[in-house]
């Protein structure tokens, strides 16, 4: 949730990352103060004093504060950037804990790997966009894209299309010519081309296309941008080897050059 209030947009963002209420607003309260008594945070941040105590304690364990043991105790909050480094790492040992423990578990359904040719949907530009580096970091013959222009070309992506291999065709469309200029600076290894598909465009008659990926001639993603939201829906497959793919390779191909189209022989 973003929010005007630097202070409230703080607080529930340390929530997020795992303190609790109390502990969050001790914490950004000492990033306003030089040093303070329980009784200062009290006053500034409307925790209970008896709960400062419990709240310092935690955050003095996970190296966010510092004490002095004065009478009365005084403390303080350490440098942002240090706290920032201490919050990032505990974080990112946590999702590496989750993934770890994710990849022990047994799957209870040993056979349900085995459907092909099924379409599922996802919402979320960040979600969309994990779920197309997953699919082209998995190509071993072509990579097919066509940007739309609806979500950002990002220095992310440019990455993962940077990271193909070589032995990997990699055509890439874009809908205007400055995003054609854009793909060819920072993938210049891809053959790149303007879509001639003027409805990939954005207008007042519905959702603008987000993007389309088509990879190794099966795994299908197509994205679109809702005019309301601003938010990117997509659906997406894999073991397509039907007239479906034959025509949207074809529709993708529309302004490439047709020594570039792979939908040539």
């Amino acid at each position: 949730m973003t929010t005007d209030d630097p202070l409230i947009e703080a607080v529930e963002t340390l929530q997020q990352l795992g303190l609790k209420e109390y502990e969050a607003r001790c914490f950004v309260g000492l990033t306003r103060l030089s040093t303070a008594t329980a009784k200062r945070l009290d006053e500034t941040t409307d925790v209970p004093r008896t709960r400062v105590y419990d709240a310092i304690r935690v955050l003095e364990a996970q190296g966010l504060v510092e004490v002095q043991h004065s009478s009365p105790q005084r403390f303080r909050a350490v440098p942002i950037p240090e706290a920032v480094a201490t919050l990032r790492a505990e974080y990112e040992a946590r999702i590496d804990r989750l993934e770890a423990a994710l990849g022990r578990l047994d799957r209870a359904d040993p056979d349900g790997d085995d459907a092909v040719q099924e379409v599922w949907s996802m919402t979320g530009e960040r979600a969309v966009a994990n779920r197309a580096a997953e699919i082209v970091a998995g190509a071993t013959e072509e990579v097919f894209v066509v940007h739309g222009g609806g979500v950002p070309f990002t220095d992310e992506f440019v990455d993962v299309l940077a990271g193909v291999g070589d032995e990997v065709d990699l055509l890439v469309g874009a809908v205007s010519e400055s995003l054609h200029e854009r793909v060819r600076e920072t993938v210049p290894r891809a053959a790149t081309f303007v879509s001639g598909l003027d409805w990939l465009r954005a207008d007042d008659d519905g959702p603008a296309i987000g993007r389309f990926l088509l990879v190794d001639r099966s795994a299908l993603l197509v994205s679109t941008i809702s005019p309301t939201t601003g938010e990117e829906h997509a659906i997406f497959g894999d073991g397509f080897e039907n007239g479906l793919v034959v025509l949207l390779r074809r529709l993708m191909a529309q302004g490439a050059i047709p020594a570039e189209d792979p939908a040539e022989p």
